[in-house]
This record gives C-alpha cells, sequence and structure tokens, in this order.
C-alpha cells in the first residue's frame, strides 16, 4: 500500500551542479541534502523543503561518448504546495527565475517555473 511520495527525481546534463544549487538552494530556499556515498558519484545534487525532497540526477550520455540528450520534459512536473503564494512567485522574480501564472485549476492559485537546465516545477496554493 502507498504512504507517501518519498522524493521526485528530476534530470540534468552533466556538470550543472553549480546551476541547479543556485537556483534550488538559492531561489528557492531549500536546503541541499548529501547524496549516500555510492550514488554521489554519479553527480547530482539532493534538495529538500520540510517534507519535500527533490533529487537531481545526472544524466550521462546513453553511449558514454561524452554527448548528453538531457532533455526536460515539456509538460511533466512536480507540483509543489506553498503557502504565501504572490510572495513566493515575487520572490522567484526578483532572483530572475521564470513566474508564469495560470489560473486554469479550479480552487487554486498556481504559477510555472523552470530551473537553470529547464525542468518545469509548478507552485500552487489552495484558494
Amino acid at each position: 500500500m502507498l504512504a507517501a511520495v518519498d522524493h521526485v527525481q528530476l534530470a540534468a546534463p552533466p556538470g550543472s551542479e553549480d546551476a541547479l544549487r543556485a537556483y534550488y538552494a538559492g531561489v528557492l530556499g531549500m536546503t541541499e541534502i548529501p547524496k549516500p556515498p555510492a550514488l554521489a558519484a554519479r553527480g547530482g545534487c539532493w534538495f529538500q523543503a520540510g517534507a519535500v525532497q527533490l533529487h537531481l540526477g545526472i544524466e550521462a550520455a546513453p553511449a558514454g561518448d561524452g554527448a548528453c540528450d538531457c532533455r526536460p520534459a515539456r509538460k511533466a512536473h512536480p507540483g509543489l504546495r506553498v503557502t504565501d503564494i504572490e510572495a513566493y512567485a515575487a520572490r522567484l522574480a526578483a532572483k530572475g527565475a521564470p513566474v508564469t501564472w495560470d489560473d486554469a485549476l479550479p480552487g487554486h492559485r498556481r504559477f510555472y517555473s523552470r530551473d537553470p537546465v529547464g525542468n518545469r516545477l509548478e507552485f500552487l496554493q489552495p484558494r
């Protein structure tokens, strides 16, 4: 039986960890958490805010030839519930992150943003 979502993993290209840290820690205000040593060698980084964990995994080249075919999903995304959504959107915008409002979900106020490698994130608050 399912009990909860433990984490959501998003893909990122090799060498993007510093940009991801700047966005997830600096812009979103999450805390970076250590990866287990066996997984740390793969690169990437993990972040947490309260019970929410986002894992950014490095998507390596399929043939090992150094060319990464890492493309973020255009529609797939985690939906992150926030408090004081107007202030949170202003924080993101002030730090240079894109903020795109969407009023199509009844009973909610929400917006989308993209991280530095193009992953789509939804932020929402019930009305």
